[in-house]
């Protein structure tokens, strides 16, 4: 795990760049780490869609289209959708519709703060994270787990993927309570049993980090994201 949240980080900071080649005993030197970690690491983090396999041996640092995160997005998006939709045609466990309210009122109370400063952003990552979650759990379907838990690892594609893209818009606040608004909105629609408003609320809500991901790019000079070096603007 040592070895992984390393080399992880060296991509995302840029330290490795995108379409650079990495060799298997070039990292062990480098880190220190024993070839049996780094193997292992270099193998998630090609399943985390950071790396490719070369034929000849070695991986590269892959790069991304904007096109490929959008879709990603959207793709988030369709399945939280569907998600949302079963959880309310099928009825939702009281206690995890209960946990829900909690983390949402933790959102609220963030929300309700004078200023956003960095560690009210993680925590809003966290909540927000956790509130999807809930969402998955509650549908009841291992099946729609797994694939969301899939769609998830997509590089940018989580739920938070760029939500620090926000902390330095004069908009974030704007965003976030849209995005809490909608929040509510979709467990109101869960709670009542409606289906389609919840698949519709739920995929409206991807568009959100639809705009983000273009303020993460048109933005990196002046306030970088993590990851976002390897996306490549579209024209």
């Amino acid at each position: 795990m040592q070895a992984l949240l390393r080399m992880r980080a060296m991509i995302l900071d840029g330290e490795w760049p995108g379409g650079s080649r990495i060799a298997e005993l070039a990292v062990v030197e480098k880190l220190g780490f024993s070839r049996t970690p780094i193997r292992a690491a270099l193998l998630r983090l090609e399943q985390e869609g950071l790396l490719d396999a070369l034929p000849n041996g070695g991986y590269a640092v892959k790069t991304f289209s904007e096109r490929d995160v959008s879709e990603a997005i959207e793709l988030r998006g369709t399945l939280e959708g569907l998600c949302a939709r079963l959880c309310a045609e099928r009825g939702a466990p009281p206690k995890l519709l209960a946990e829900a309210r909690v983390c949402l009122q933790a959102i609220d109370a963030l929300l309700d703060q004078a200023a956003l400063d960095a560690a009210a952003f993680s925590r809003y990552v966290d909540l927000n994270a956790r509130f999807h979650a809930l969402l998955s759990e509650m549908a009841g379907s291992s099946l729609m787990s797994k694939e969301l838990e899939r769609v998830y690892g997509l590089p940018f594609a989580s739920p938070s993927g760029f939500v620090v893209a926000q902390a330095h818009s004069p908009k974030a606040r704007d965003r976030l309570v849209v995005a809490q608004d909608q929040h509510w909105q979709v467990l109101d629609a869960i709670e009542l049993r409606e289906g389609s408003r919840a698949e519709s609320l739920m995929r409206e809500h991807s568009r959100i980090a639809q705009r983000n991901l273009r303020d993460a790019i048109l933005n990196q000079a002046k306030h970088p994201v993590p990851g976002v070096q390897l996306i490549q603007q579209r024209s």
